[in-house]
C-alpha cells in the first residue's frame, strides 16, 4: 500500500508539473496576441507621427505645430511611470485639441474611424510601455 501511494503521490506531482508548464505556454501565448494587437494599433494609428521606434521621427513627425514629441525621452518615462494610463488618456482625452486630426487633414493622411475598446487601450499601452522601457 507504501508504494502505490508513494507511486500516486509521485504522479500527482508530474501531472501537476507538466500542467503549471502548459499552463505557462498559453499566458504566453495570450500576452503574445494582446502584443501583436498593441503593435498594429501602434503602426496602423501612431507610427506616421511618433515613428517606429516612437521617438517622433515619422513621416508626419515635424508637420505638426508643435512637432511629434520623444516618447523615449527620460521626461516622458517618469510621466509614464507617475501616470501609467498617460498614453490611453492622450488618445482619448486628446490634450492637444484637433492637433493630430489638423495635421493628418493637411497632409492628405485619411485613417478611418475606430471604435475603441478597453482591450485596445491596454494593448497599446502596453506595447508602447514595452518599447519606451527598451529605448534606454
Amino acid at each position: 500500500m507504501d508504494s502505490y501511494l508513494a507511486q500516486t503521490t509521485r504522479n500527482m506531482k508530474i501531472l501537476l508539473i507538466a500542467s503549471l508548464g502548459i499552463l505557462s505556454l498559453l499566458q504566453t501565448s495570450s500576452s503574445f496576441a494582446e502584443n501583436i494587437n498593441g503593435k498594429n494599433l501602434y503602426v496602423q494609428r501612431c507610427a506616421m507621427c511618433h515613428g517606429v521606434d516612437i521617438k517622433g521621427t515619422g513621416p508626419l513627425a515635424n508637420k505638426s505645430n508643435p512637432p511629434t514629441p520623444d516618447l523615449t525621452t527620460s521626461a516622458f518615462k517618469k510621466r509614464l511611470r507617475d501616470y501609467p494610463g498617460v498614453i490611453v488618456s492622450s488618445v482619448i482625452l486628446r490634450p492637444n485639441g484637433d492637433l493630430i486630426p489638423k495635421t493628418l487633414k493637411e497632409n492628405g493622411v485619411k485613417v478611418a474611424p475606430y471604435a475603441w475598446r478597453v482591450k485596445d487601450f491596454r494593448d497599446l499601452n502596453e506595447y508602447m510601455s514595452d518599447v519606451i522601457a527598451k529605448n534606454r
